[in-house]
């Protein structure tokens, strides 16, 4: 419990810019405000905002852009978090992947304002709460998947995560469990971000397939899932945005469905010439070849990007 314990203790200091925050809204940690809702004008498609690790929905960041989406779509928007103004972040660490996208799908399912289906916009590891309520709900529906540098593809390495930095107690465990542990049960159910960790070089081996939650996303594990690709054909749009100078999600390429050649740390395939892509394990070839994907790029490093490109962004919804 030692680590777990100091992990608590970074985590809830009142004061802090979260590692995957937005760099433009410029705000600091507030845990006692309240999640934003925009109301919605009549007929419009409601939005759910999905933060990055290290952030929360009861920061003022986070409600200036709830906000901005809300009024740049003319709709209800709201960003739906995994916990209360004290556990939002720190689920984001200590929770797995799977449990956040499960309580990310209730809150969802308990508003009355979403229950037409709705856009999800994702931050960095908020992707993977969007990615993950498509497969395994999507009901209501997600009409657009905005996914603003997301480690949807999972990634190979944590580049920033200095264990003799800040957020040691959680950069520590990972360094020690990326590599042949990685892929226990035990494992995976540790820290958030082992559980879209993709090791190019362990993803054939059946630990991989049998424990890896992202493979079960993948379809890459021993029981494809045929919901799973049903649900992610069905949204209507995704627009994803890559960060050419991403020091952050490695490889940056997956922010776009790429990642590194299996057996590889340094090929790195673009969406088109992943097996995930050509398999069409989860129909991701399906919704692009409907011609549903659209590619976008920001010239800076992670989550570094202005209110004009946001709302260029989500001027691409359907």
């Amino acid at each position: 419990m030692l680590v777990v314990d100091e992990i608590m203790q970074q985590l809830t200091r009142p004061v802090m810019a979260g590692p995957a925050a937005p760099n433009f809204a410029g705000y600091s940690w507030d845990l006692w405000h309240t999640p934003v809702a925009r109301p919605a004008a009549p007929n419009a498609v409601a939005s759910v905002i999905a933060h990055g690790m290290g952030d929360s929905c009861y920061n003022p960041g986070m409600q200036s852009i709830t906000q901005q989406v809300g009024a740049t779509l003319g709709t209800y928007a709201i960003c739906v978090p995994t916990g209360n103004r004290l556990t939002d972040t720190t689920n984001g660490f200590l929770m797995t992947m799977d449990r956040n996208v499960d309580i990310f799908a209730a809150n969802i399912r308990q508003d009355p304002q979403l229950k037409a289906g709705f856009n999800c916009i994702g931050f960095s590891q908020g992707n993977m709460l969007c990615r993950g309520y498509i497969h395994k709900y999507n009901d209501p529906p997600v009409r657009n998947f905005l996914s603003v540098h997301g480690t949807v593809s999972g990634v190979a390495g944590f580049p920033r995560c200095n264990p003799d930095g800040l957020l040691g107690p959680v950069c520590k465990p990972l360094e020690q469990l990326v590599g042949d542990i990685a892929y226990t049960q035990a494992t995976q159910s540790l820290l958030f971000q082992i559980d879209y960790f993709r090791d190019p070089l362990r993803v054939n081996t059946p630990a991989y397939k049998t424990f890896s939650q992202l493979a079960r996303w993948n379809n890459e594990g021993n029981t494809p899932n045929a919901t799973y690709k049903a649900n992610f054909v069905k949204v209507e749009r995704f627009i994803l945005v890559k960060a050419e100078k991403d020091t952050m999600v490695y490889p940056n390429e997956g922010e776009h469905w790429g990642h590194f050649a299996d057996g590889s740390l340094t090929k790195v395939l673009p969406m088109r010439q992943t097996l995930w892509y050509t398999s069409n394990l989860f129909g991701l070839k399906t919704v692009d070849e409907a011609g549903k994907i659209f590619f976008n790029s920001t010239a800076g490093d992670h989550l570094d990007f202005s209110r004009d490109e946001l709302n260029g962004w989500l001027g691409q919804f359907v």
